[in-house]
Formats: C-alpha cells, structure tokens, sequence
C-alpha cells in the first residue's frame, strides 16, 4: 500500500468497520425492553443479550491481535468481518432467546478479531508521526461516534421494530467486506516470528471469559457468594500461570516487556476508566431517562444526541491537536471534562432542566470523547515495533471492553443494593462511582507529565528484558 490514495482508501474502509465494532456495544441497549417482550427473555437472560457481545468481544482481543500479527492482518480481518455480518444476520432473524445470545456471542468474537487487525493495519501503513496521528484520529473518531451515537439510532429504528437495531449492520458490513478485498493490499506484509502460543491464547482467554463471566454474574450471584470469590480466585490463579508461562515461552502471546512502557500502560489505564465509568453512567442514565421519568426510547436516545454529534465533529481534529501539545494535556483535560460531566448529573431530580443539566452534562462527556479516544490510541501504539502493533491493539482494546464490563457490574450492586425500588439517592451513588474513576483517570494523566526521556526503541527494550 504505497501509494497515498490507495491508503486513504484502505482507511476509509477500516473506519465503515469500527464504527460498526462500536455500534454494536451500545446500539441494542434501547431496543431491550422490546426483546425481552417479543422473545420472552427474563431479566437475567435479557442481560446477557448485551454481556454475550462483550464475552467474545473483550475475551478474545488479546487473542485477535496476537492472531493479525502472525497469520496477516488483512486476512485475519476479512475472515472476521465475514464471520461479523453473518451473525448479524443470524441476530436479526432468530426468534429463541438462546440463539440471539449464541449469535451475538460470534459477533463480537468478530469484532475481537477485526478490531486489533484493523488498528494495526493503520499503525503499520502509516508512518510514526503527523500522519499517522492523523489516520488514528479519524479511525477513532469513528470509532467513538459509533459507540456516542448507537444509542440515538437504536432510538429511531426501535420505533420501526427491534430487529432492525441488529440487521442494520449487514449490509453495511457486506460493503465493506467487497471493498476491503479491493482496497487491503493482497502483497506479503510483514509479520510477527513463531507459531502460535497455544498455551498462553488458552490461558489468557479462559480467565478474560472468566473475569466477564464473573462480574456479569456477581449482582445476582451476590459479590460475597462462595461462586463469584471462587470465579475470582480462578481468574487469579489463570493469570498467575499465564504470567508464568509468559516469561518460559520462546514466542510468548504477550511479550511483557511491552508493559514496560509507561505510555502504553497510561493509554489502557487510561481506556479502562473512560470506557468503564461511561457505559456504567449510560446503564444508569437509562434507568433514570425511562424507567424514572418514563422518557421515550426515542427521547431517551436524543438525550445522549449532543454528546454523539460533538464526538462526531471534533474528533477528526485531535491528531492535529496531539501534535501540537501532545497526548498527555489532552487527555488530562479529558479526564477533567469527564468528570465534570459526571458531577454535573449528581444534581438529578424528578424534574431535570435540559438547559442547565442534561444537555451541558452531556456536552462536557462528549468533550471528554472527543479529547481522550484518539490521543490514548496513538498513545498506546506510538514507539511500539510493527511486528507488536497487533498486540498493542489487542491490550488497548481488552482493557475497554473488561472495563466497561467490570465498572457496569459494580454499578449494578450499587443500584440494587438498597432493593428493587430504584430512586434518585441510589442513582447518585452509581454516578458517584464514575466520578471516583474519572478523578483517578485525571491522576493518572497526569503522570505522564513527568516523563523526562522517550521510551526505549523496542529492540533495545527487547534486548534489555530478554537478560532479565
């Protein structure tokens, strides 16, 4: 992919895509109510209509970019994308609870697989630098803006029928599936040494499924129950071996060297908090929008729309913006915005001024968006070699997804902790726990400041770990 425009094209395709990967996190969240009806699904069950995406979807990312690395990026991407569009369509057309959970646990073990391939494409294509901040800014900004406006359209197409909240993105992936297989160049591209880390991809999968399994389950199950301290004590001991596995393996699925980055592990910190607190207050503004205010699925939906268009306008600026002042102010000040915003909706009643409550916190939250997406991905892939990029992605990815899964579940407890009857003060105390990460995630910006020296070339920090 040498030339300029048959990169910008490759782009333009990898973008239609994230945008669907994020879609899907959020687009079914409105279209609940109308499943659980239509299908039957208890309340338990409904849940896992949105935890099944996140199991294969934030399980299999580490996976999925150690995948692209070895086997082609571009290969590992089109088979995914292909892999996508057929459970979507798979979503849209069952009518058993079972089997929508089934589909849309393959969508998003698609989505772990295309996600990674097609950030490291990006970071493999485009040179270190302006134009590769560039690149990343708009692909995350797409990203965002799937992820910001899936909410307003699950909204509008909800109100023709839910199926169409999961068949939307067909045709849209078949598209890009065509395109992809004339714009993804077909030549030998570079790829990482070694075969597959079988034990390690085992291990680090099973206690990631795990540890989503647990936190999914721990509101029911109760955070004290011999089940989830035991879940928990196995996704310890899981790790504990994949570490130690890790460190004796000649071509291990994670080289941990790589966390020896400083900016890289501020960037997955850094996502952890932004997705997790967000997708934990988005779960509890639902509660509050419809089932406290009995606010429409489409009105709920606009709510969020002042954030999505924002993210969606300013985003395709923050390469520009993190070449001027760097990543580490930007994302400090996103931090701040994000809790900001979170502060704001602390001031909650029965009778909410759009003016001076719900649209300026929503704005703050979409300046949050806008200021962290972009700089903490090209954080997380700067000064990494090209034979890594996939798992860079991979790491950057996991830690959002696990994220958002982990603060939602702990949010849950915090819900429900007073009993069924949910009211404005245990609304608060949910939002109060997006805030704390959100004060940490500032925090943990800001240490980024003291960096004196760049990080070390990879071969050098490679070199440097393997005599350790």
């Amino acid at each position: 992919m040498s030339s300029h425009s048959s990169r910008w094209g490759a782009l333009a395709v990898l973008c239609a895509v994230i945008f669907l990967d994020a879609l899907d996190v959020s687009m079914v969240g409105v279209a609940l109510p109308a499943i659980q009806h239509d299908l039957g699904l208890s309340t338990s069950s409904l849940q896992w209509v949105v935890s099944g995406y996140v199991l294969g979807y934030g399980g299999l990312l580490l996976l999925g970019g150690r995948t692209a690395d070895l086997l082609g990026r571009r290969r590992v991407f089109l088979v995914a994308l292909g892999v996508f569009a057929v459970a979507s369509l798979l979503g849209g057309l069952v009518d058993d609870g079972a089997l929508l959970i089934a589909a849309r646990f393959i969508k998003g073990v698609g989505a772990a697989f295309t996600a990674p391939a097609a950030l490291s494409i990006i970071t493999t294509t485009f040179p270190e630098g302006p134009e590769r901040n560039k690149a990343l800014s708009i692909f995350t900004a797409c990203g965002a803006s799937g992820y910001s406006l899936g909410l307003v359209l699950s909204g509008l197409l909800t109100e023709i029928g839910w199926r169409w909240t999961l068949l939307m993105p067909v045709p849209v992936a078949i598209i890009a599936l065509i395109a992809a297989l004339k714009v993804l160049p077909r030549g030998e591209e570079e790829r990482a040494e070694g075969g597959h880390d079988l034990i390690g991809a085992v291990l680090i999968t099973a206690s990631m499924l795990l540890l989503v399994f647990t936190v999914v389950q721990a509101p029911e199950a109760g955070w004290t129950s011999l089940r989830t301290i035991g879940s928990l004590v196995a996704v310890a001991a899981l790790l504990g071996l994949f570490v130690f596995a890790e460190l004796r393996m000649r071509h291990p699925l994670v080289r941990l060297g790589i966390l020896r980055s400083g900016s890289l592990v501020r960037a997955n910190l850094g996502l952890l908090i932004l997705m997790g607190s967000y997708v934990a207050f988005q779960f509890v503004a639902m509660q509050y929008f419809q089932n406290l205010l009995g606010w429409s699925a489409l009105g709920t939906a606009l709510a969020f729309l002042p954030a999505g268009l924002l993210v969606a306008i300013t985003s395709t600026k923050m390469g520009d913006f993190a070449d001027r002042f760097g990543t580490t102010k930007l994302t400090i000040i996103g931090a701040a915005a994000l809790a900001g915003g979170y502060a704001m909706f602390l001031g909650i009643d029965e009778h909410p001024s759009l003016g001076g409550l719900v649209i300026p916190g929503m704005l703050l939250l979409g300046i949050a968006f806008a200021l962290s997406f972009a700089p903490l991905n090209i954080q997380a892939t700067n000064g990494v070699h090209d034979d890594e990029q996939g798992l860079a992605s991979g790491l950057l990815n996991t830690s959002g997804q696990v994220g958002g899964a982990i603060v939602l579940a702990v949010v849950s407890a915090v819900l429900t902790a007073g009993g069924t009857t949910m009211s404005i003060e245990s609304l608060r105390s949910a939002i109060v726990v997006s805030l704390v990460l959100a004060l940490v995630g500032v925090a943990i910006s800001a240490t980024g400041l003291r960096v004196r020296k760049p990080v070390a070339a990879p071969q050098e920090e490679a070199k440097a770990y393997e005599t350790v």
